[in-house]
C-alpha cells in the first residue's frame, strides 16, 4: 500500500494541471494512525464533491472490548463517532479558496434518532467513516497546494481526536453504551411484559417546531398516571417509572391541542433509539409498529384488501386488487393489509388522517344505506378481530367520534398534554348505552395472502444491465462499473429510478432522508440483481435483511466505493416501497 508521503508527492507534481488529473489519487494511502481511500474523484470543481473514507484499525482506536460487544452497542458508537467527527470537522478553520464547491467538507449530520449508516461504521478490523471532500480547483486548474492543506493539516487531527478513544471523554462513550443497554433492555421488556409500547416519566414528547425535531424548551414532561404505571431496573441499575401500554385495543382521546397526536407521534418514532437530551430516550415502541393513514392516490398492485372492501359494483377481485388512483378508504385498506404483510403487530392510526367512511358508518347511515350496498367494511368491525385472531394490537387517536370506545380496551385522555386513564369511566358509560353500541364483529374476517410474486421481473427501461455483484458470484470491482439504472434523489422522501418515480411522503416512520436513499438503492439492486427470479414479496425482502445484516450497505456497490449517505430503513418500510413500484 503506497504512503502518505508518496500521496504528498504525487498531489504536488498535480499542481496547475487540468482537472481530470485528479483522478490518479484514486487509491488507498497509508497515514500514521489510519488508511485515507480516496474512492472516487469529481469530474470538476462544480461537481458533487469526491468520495473518501478513512480506516482507523481498531487496535489502533483502541476502544475497550466490551463497548462493541453487541450490535447495539456498535451503532450507538459508531453514531457517537460520527457526531464527533462532524464537529471536529465544523470547528476546523479552513478558509475555502477556488471555484465551485472546491474546500467544501461533508459528512452526514445525524438526526434525533440512532441508526445504522454507512458514513460510519464499526467493523470486525476496523472504523470506517465515509465523507466528501470538494477537490479545489482555480476554474479548472488544479489546486494542489489547497488539497495538501486539508488531506495532512485539517483532517489527521479531526480523525484522530473523534476516533481515537485516548482523545475522548470516557464518561461520555461509557454514557452512549449505557443508553443503548438500557432501550435494548425496555425493548426486550416489552415482549416479556405483553406491552406494545412504554413512555417513560420525565419524557419530553413536543417538539421544538413543525420543521424542528429537537425538544421543545419549557414543554409539559410525561407522568404516567398510576394505574397504567410499571418501573423496571435497567442494566444502568436506574429505577424507571413509565407508562406501559399493554396489547390490544387504546385509544388516545382529548379535546383538540391537547397532546393526542403528540403522544402518537413519540410511539410512532419509539420504533427507533434516541440520543441523549432528545426528550425520547425512554419512549420504547414495539418495532414492528406502523402508523397507517389515508392515501389518496397511491398505487396498488395485486393487494388483497376483501377483509375490508369487497363486493363492489363492477366485480372486481379485491382479493387480487390493482389500481394507478386508490381513493382514501381503498388506499387505507391496501396499506393494512401491506402492514400484515409486513409482519406488523401494532397499527397506530390517527382519525384526521384517515378515511371516515373507512373507519366507521354510524347507525343513521346504516339505516338509510343498507349493508348490501355498502361494500366497505369499517375498521371499527375488524379492530377487535385483528386482535384476537392476528394478535394485531391497536393504538388509535380520536376526537370525534365515541364509536369507538366500545370496542377499546383501555383509553388515555389527554388533558394539557397529561395523560389520564379514564378507562373504568368510558366502560360505565358505554355499558349504560349498551343497546347503541355499533357493530363490533363483521363475517368474513381473515388475514390477506401474503406469498405473492414481485411484478417487476425486468428491467423497465429495455436496455440490457449487468451489475457488478451477483448471486452468481461474478467478480467484482475490476475496472469502470456497467451501466446502472440511474437514481436520483428527490427532496427527503422520493426517489426516482430510471423511468420508475416513489414518492414515499405518507410512510411517516421514514425519519432520516438517507433511509430514502437506501431504499432506492435497494429497489435498484433487486431490479438489476433478482430480475427474472420469481420471488415472492416476503422472500426478496427476507433475501435483501439478510444481506444487509452480514454485508452492511457493500453488497449494493459491487465491491467499490459505499456511498457515505445511507442509513437502514426497516423492515416494514421496505415491503411498502417496494409494494409502490
Amino acid at each position: 500500500m503506497n504512503t502518505d508521503r508518496e500521496l504528498r508527492k504525487l498531489l504536488l507534481s498535480l499542481d496547475r494541471r487540468p482537472y481530470p488529473a485528479y483522478r490518479s489519487l484514486e487509491g488507498s494511502w497509508r497515514f500514521p494512525s489510519y488508511t485515507l481511500c480516496i474512492d472516487h474523484v469529481q469530474g470538476d470543481p462544480f461537481a458533487s464533491p469526491s468520495h473518501l473514507t478513512a480506516k482507523i484499525p481498531l487496535e489502533t482506536a483502541a476502544f475497550p472490548k466490551e463497548m462493541l460487544s453487541t450490535y447495539e452497542r456498535r451503532v450507538a458508537v459508531s453514531d457517537r463517532l460520527l457526531r464527533n467527527f462532524g464537529a471536529m470537522l465544523k470547528k476546523a478553520s479552513f478558509e475555502k479558496r477556488g471555484s465551485g464547491k472546491s474546500g467544501l467538507l461533508t459528512v452526514t449530520r445525524p438526526g434525533q434518532e440512532i441508526l445504522k449508516r454507512s458514513a460510519c461504521e464499526v467493523g470486525d478490523k476496523c472504523i470506517s467513516v465515509r465523507f466528501h471532500v470538494g477537490f479545489p480547483a482555480a476554474g479548472r486548474t488544479i489546486l494542489a497546494g489547497e488539497l495538501e492543506t486539508i488531506l495532512f493539516q485539517l483532517l489527521p487531527p479531526c480523525i484522530e481526536k473523534a476516533f481515537l478513544y485516548r482523545n475522548l471523554s470516557s464518561e461520555d462513550m461509557k454514557d452512549v453504551i449505557s443508553l443503548a443497554d438500557d432501550q435494548k433492555y425496555l425493548r426486550e421488556k416489552l415482549r416479556e411484559e405483553e406491552l406494545v409500547a412504554f413512555i417513560g416519566d420525565g419524557s419530553v414528547l413536543p417538539r421544538e417546531s413543525g420543521v424542528s425535531d429537537r425538544p421543545m424548551k419549557g414543554a409539559i414532561t410525561f407522568t404516567s398516571p398510576e394505574s397504567l404505571a410499571v418501573s423496571f431496573r435497567l442494566p444502568s441499575g436506574r429505577l424507571i417509572r413509565g407508562m406501559g401500554i399493554k396489547k390490544g385495543v387504546t385509544l388516545i382521546a382529548g379535546g383538540g391541542y391537547h397532546g393526542k397526536s403528540t403522544l402518537l407521534k413519540a410511539i410512532e418514532r419509539g420504533v427507533y433509539d434516541h440520543v441523549r437530551g432528545d426528550g425520547r430516550e425512554y419512549v420504547i415502541t414495539d418495532d414492528s409498529a406502523v402508523k397507517l393513514r389515508a392515501e389518496d392516490g397511491r398505487k396498488i398492485t395485486d393487494t388483497d384488501i376483501s377483509c375490508f372492501i369487497n363486493d363492489l359494483p363492477n366485480k372486481t377481485d379485491t382479493s387480487h386488487f390493482s389500481t394507478l388512483d386508490a381513493s382514501g378508504s381503498t388506499s387505507q385498506a391496501a396499506n393494512i393489509s401491506e402492514a400484515i404483510e409486513a409482519e406488523c403487530r401494532l397499527f397506530l392510526i390517527d382519525e384526521d388522517t384517515s378515511a371516515t367512511n373507512f373507519m366507521i358508518r354510524d347507525e343513521l347511515m346504516q339505516r338509510v344505506v343498507s349493508g348490501n350496498k355498502e361494500p366497505i367494511t369499517p375498521f371499527i368491525e375488524r379492530v377487535r378481530q385483528l386482535y384476537e385472531e392476528a394478535g394485531i394490537s391497536s393504538i388509535i387517536v380520536v376526537g370525534s367520534s365515541g364509536a369507538y370506545f366500545y370496542p377499546a380496551d383501555r383509553v388515555i385522555q389527554m388533558d394539557e398534554y397529561r395523560p389520564y386513564d379514564i378507562s373504568e369511566k368510558v366502560k360505565k358509560i358505554v355499558l349504560s348505552e349498551k343497546e347503541n353500541s355499533p357493530s363490533l364483529y363483521a363475517e368474513g374476517f381473515h388475514l390477506p395472502r401474503t406469498e405473492r410474486p414481485f411484478h417487476f421481473l425486468s428491467d423497465p427501461s429495455g436496455r440490457k444491465r449487468q451489475a457488478e455483484t451477483s448471486l452468481s458470484g461474478r467478480q467484482r470491482g475490476k475496472g469502470r462499473p456497467h451501466e446502472h439504472m440511474k437514481i436520483r434523489l428527490q427532496g427527503d422522501t422520493g426517489f426516482s429510478l430510471d423511468s420508475i418515480s416513489l414518492d414515499l411522503r405518507y410512510l411517516e416512520q421514514l425519519v432520516d432522508p438517507e433511509q430514502t436513499a437506501a431504499l432506492a438503492y435497494l429497489l435498484r439492486y433487486a431490479m438489476e440483481e433478482q430480475g427474472g427470479f420469481a420471488k415472492s414479496r416476503k422472500g426478496l425482502i427476507d433475501l435483501l435483511c439478510k444481506k444487509l445484516d452480514s454485508e452492511g450497505f457493500d453488497f449494493l456497490f459491487g465491491g467499490r466505493y459505499t456511498s457515505s449517505g445511507l442509513a437502514l430503513p426497516r423492515k416494514q418500510e421496505l415491503f411498502f416501497c417496494f409494494l409502490r413500484v
